[in-house]
């Protein structure tokens, strides 16, 4: 990523992303319904960030096979896994479909699909089941836990304890709920504000497996939250595909949220001395008065003229 806009300027103050596939600072999209050329804008500009892309919900079912097949391939050539919205999956299995659809997703060209039980029961028995043939289907198992009611909401040791057994079950990674709101659900209360003790009642009880969480937060405030409870490395979920570079300037501390705390600490520290005049470009005092002069100088030598 040498050929960055800004590179030797701005310093990547907390940005430890290295090369896909990463196993921390996974983001995962969330789309409603972006087009082949939509999907093309969004992965030129921030596909390197993006490590999952989800097709919400059921939205992947109105889009024709042709067109579907070319956005999840120009998807795949950026090594981002795709897979269609948990909730499609809940309406195959009410219909007795669950095979046919994992087959039917490997065929279409999904890399992955969600398992989730957010507005269906499901015993752990049938969620053994369906985790297990989605890897025997060559697809990668994602999970997600939590109920999309805000009147109907697990406890924090339920969604943990949850989580821990889906990953000893074949998941590769657990989704937290959050949905495309964010309010009253999982961590988030009334107001869409993190529940501090939630978070940190199921980041204590999921260990060193913490780091396997996907943490659903489709607002700016939430995401800066965990950013700073859990660090830039922070697995995030739910994220507009075009409030991508938003988020990594979040990450990177190139923002108020996450930039002040960093200046502070560079202040506190002496690494940065807020009274320090930087010294000019290859160490040469040359101040912008010299360099006015300079440049009339060339002018009138240009011109012929005298001053």
């Amino acid at each position: 990523m040498s050929d960055l806009a800004w590179s030797g300027v701005i310093e990547d103050h907390e940005n430890l992303h290295v090369g896909k596939p990463r196993d921390g600072g996974v983001t995962m999209v969330i789309d409603t319904g972006l087009g082949v050329a939509g999907t093309a804008d969004v992965v030129e500009i921030s596909g390197q960030y993006i490590d999952q892309w989800k097709c919400s919900f059921g939205t992947s079912t109105f889009v024709r096979t042709d067109v579907l097949r070319r956005k999840l391939g120009l998807l795949a050539a950026s090594d981002i896994v795709t897979y269609p919205g948990g909730t499609l999956l809940e309406a195959a299995i009410v219909n007795q479909h669950s095979r046919v659809y994992m087959s039917r997703a490997k065929q279409l060209g999904f890399s992955a699909v969600e398992i989730s039980d957010g507005t269906i029961a499901m015993t752990r028995r049938r969620r053994k089941k369906i985790i297990q043939c989605a890897i025997e289907n060559d697809l990668i198992a994602i999970t997600e836990v939590g109920k999309k009611d805000p009147l109907d909401q697990p406890s924090t040791k339920e969604i943990a304890d949850q989580a821990l057994w889906d990953l000893d079950n074949g998941a590769t990674w657990v989704v937290i709920e959050g949905r495309e709101s964010g309010i009253s659900v999982g961590i988030y209360d009334e107001n869409g504000s993190v529940r501090e003790n939630a978070l940190a009642e199921i980041v204590d009880h999921m260990d060193d497996q913490v780091d396997r969480l996907i943490w659903e937060s489709p607002k700016k405030e939430q995401q800066a939250v965990l950013v700073h409870r859990l660090g830039p490395n922070v697995n995030l979920g739910n994220i507009s595909p075009h409030d991508m570079l938003s988020l990594e300037s979040l990450r990177a501390g190139l923002r108020f949220e996450t930039l002040k705390p960093i200046a502070d600490e560079w202040e506190q520290t002496g690494r940065w001395n807020p009274d320090q005049v930087e010294q000019a470009v290859n160490n040469k005092e040359f101040s912008l008065n010299e360099r006015a002069k300079s440049l009339a100088r060339e002018n009138r030598s240009r011109t012929g003229t005298r001053g």
